[in-house]
């Protein structure tokens, strides 16, 4: 288990993940109107949200991990004081346009359904849901033995998990899809075509209907 400290300098020093981080920060500051609110959901250690606070987006930060939000409220402590970021307890305290979920927090949840549903009461319509997910096709994990002991599960689930103490799941985009009806559309998934089978990460963004 990483605590706060450890997991936010190696997302600051890791070379894929700072890419990583900065087309999905991209991609959620052209998606969101100019001086929007936005709730940065599974925050860490409040890298997006001090990202996002800075180019004018009062963001709700939400962080369950004790580990993630102690060093978040000294990371952006400055923020926090200005209330341009705000932390949050409760899902339910927050009315936003906009929800994103970097880096694979979505990952940690067995079924999202319940989430999505709890989410429809805070983004009104018109508004989105952006989240980066571990990418099930993605053909760099193909030479792990779980990957393999789980194509098939894959293939007619749609879904599996790998056992370990955080129990990752992995989803294709049609699963999640399912799970947000009737509350979001799916709207897009980036990266599209071929690419799918060459990057980690994909980032599916939702519509609120």
């Amino acid at each position: 288990m990483h605590t706060g400290e450890q997991y936010h300098n190696f997302f600051l020093t890791s070379r894929r993940d700072v890419a990583v981080r900065s087309r999905f920060q991209r991609m959620a500051m052209e998606l969101l109107p100019r001086g929007a609110d936005v709730l940065d959901f599974g925050a860490g250690t409040g890298i997006d949200a001090r990202t996002y606070a800075a180019h004018g987006h009062r963001t709700f930060v939400y962080e369950p991990s004790a580990s993630m939000r102690e060093y978040l409220l000294t990371y952006c402590r400055e923020e926090l004081e200005q209330r341009t970021i705000v932390a949050i307890d409760s899902l339910r305290d927050c009315k936003v346009p906009a929800v994103t979920a970097n880096f694979a927090v979505l990952n940690h949840f067995a079924d999202h359904a319940e989430l999505f549903d709890e989410l429809s009461c805070i983004v009104p319509r018109g508004g989105f849901v952006l989240a980066s997910m571990l990418n099930p096709f993605y053909l760099g994990d193909a030479r792990y033995g779980w990957w393999l002991a789980n194509v098939f599960h894959l293939i007619r689930q749609g879904h599996y998990a790998i056992p370990s103490e955080s129990r990752i799941h992995r989803f294709t985009p049609r699963v999640v899809a399912r799970a947000a009806e009737p509350y979001f559309q799916l709207e897009q998934r980036v990266p599209g075509g071929f690419g799918i089978a060459t990057q980690l990460y994909m980032f599916l963004l939702f519509r609120r209907t």
